[in-house]
């Protein structure tokens, strides 16, 4: 966003963020995190808690600072420039907190929320099986009435956050004889003895931030931790979808700003052939195509989280958060692409951070629900307001020499 239409709330937030990023996170954290000797930074999230940036959308009351989407993406993209991992294990209150404040009780916002913003119990959305990824329909972990508790049982892999999480957002089937979305709930789990974590990735890229798979056997979960109704998750899910994919949007923002900088950088004091190499075309083409691709993924972001702010949820908010998580991710991913190009065989070393980016923007257009599942839910939301509604302003189909030949317009 542009300073010159922030407020000033925003700018004090994004400066207050920046000083965070500059101070409260040291290069030896993101290393050890990168080297796997780190596997959850929990003083981390703490450090946020005691900034108060975390939760920035929620209510004061919970602990959080009251403001909207359009402040919190300001954050994102700065805390985005510590990479994938830092970026994600921010997000996850915010995440998790959504379920927990659009449909908890109050007792559930007391018991879970505001511990949660405030930085005193860590979180982790369970959600992916190793049966499904994106099919949110084929989750096969079940859970059973049982007097005042469910008995749940499965297990979810993919899970960040999941090494030190000491509480789980849990989807799981509900209503084994109905295949619909009326079939699945949604429910916050304890860490417990019957819950067991196991660190069995060797992650490409995105590491140090807990991610592990989660095994639940027979865990004794009350009836007071359902979320939302029974059968009921998939509202509680679609919900979900704007704090995970706008996350995403945001994060994707910092590190592909921080790719750019580090490789713009370089290419104003780097020479070859007589001359700094950023006065070659082959190179400030790029910075500029990159420029370009970064201002127009910002300018998306910060659009949709107006709209967010100003419709809440909608098959067009669906579409909009889709369309920013699908375009900001892959202008990361293209961004790092052309700053490693720029820096040419020295970006492939870890001399600089940009394979540690490279590594990390790749698992951003996986996340979340694949880029494929974005298109697919942008094109069907499309279609659908396209159709259902009458078009408004001209009709341009007119606007041909032989417009009026109906004879010609074949459609089967």
């Amino acid at each position: 966003m542009s300073d010159f239409i922030m407020t000033p709330t925003q700018r004090n937030l994004r400066e207050k963020t920046r000083a965070f990023v500059r101070k409260g996170v040291s290069r030896q954290l993101l290393l050890d995190m990168d080297a796997d000797m780190i596997h959850y930074p929990r003083e981390y999230i703490q450090k946020l808690a005691a900034n108060h940036l975390l939760g920035l959308r929620f209510p004061e009351e919970w602990g959080g600072s009251g403001l909207d989407w359009s402040s919190e993406v300001l954050a994102l993209e700065e805390i985005g420039v510590l990479g994938a991992s830092l970026a994600c294990l921010y997000s996850l209150p915010s995440i998790i907190g959504e379920a927990i404040n659009i449909f908890g009780t109050q007792a559930q916002k007391e018991k879970y929320l505001k511990p949660i913003l405030g930085g005193k119990l860590t979180v982790a959305e369970a959600l992916t099986e190793p049966r499904g990824g994106s099919d949110f329909f084929g989750a096969t972990a079940t859970i059973r009435r049982g007097g005042d508790f469910y008995i749940l049982n499965g297990q979810k892999r993919f899970i960040v956050g999941a090494e030190g999480a000491d509480l789980f957002l849990v989807y799981a089937r509900s209503n084994p004889d109905v295949s619909s979305h009326n079939a699945i709930s949604a429910l916050l789990v304890e860490r417990s003895e019957r819950v067991e974590v196991q660190h069995v990735y060797g992650l490409m890229g995105t590491r140090g931030g807990g991610t592990g798979r989660v095994y639940f056997r027979d865990v004794k979960v009350p009836v007071e931790n359902l979320i939302g109704q029974e059968n009921g998750a998939y509202e509680v899910f679609n919900q979900m979808m704007i704090p995970e994919r706008m996350t995403s949007a945001g994060g994707a923002l910092g590190l592909a700003r921080a790719a750019l900088e580090i490789s713009a950088r370089y290419a104003d004091r780097r020479k070859a052939f007589g001359q700094i190499i950023r006065e070659f075309e082959g190179v400030n083409f790029k910075v500029a195509e990159s420029l370009t691709r970064l201002d127009a993924a910002r300018a998306l972001v910060h659009e949709t989280a107006r709209i967010i702010d100003s419709v809440g949820n909608s098959s067009y908010v669906r579409r909009m958060v889709s369309e920013a998580k699908k375009f900001s991710t892959e202008t990361a991913w293209a961004v790092v692409n052309d700053a490693m190009q720029i820096m040419g065989g020295i970006g492939y070393t870890n001399v600089y951070p940009i394979e540690r980016l490279l590594r990390d923007a790749r698992l951003m257009t996986i996340w979340t629900g694949t880029n494929e599942i974005m298109s697919l839910v942008i094109q069907h939301e499309y279609f659908k307001e396209l159709l259902s509604t009458t078009p408004v302003g001209r009709d341009v189909e007119i606007d041909a020499t032989n417009s009026d030949m109906e004879g010609e317009k074949v459609y089967e």
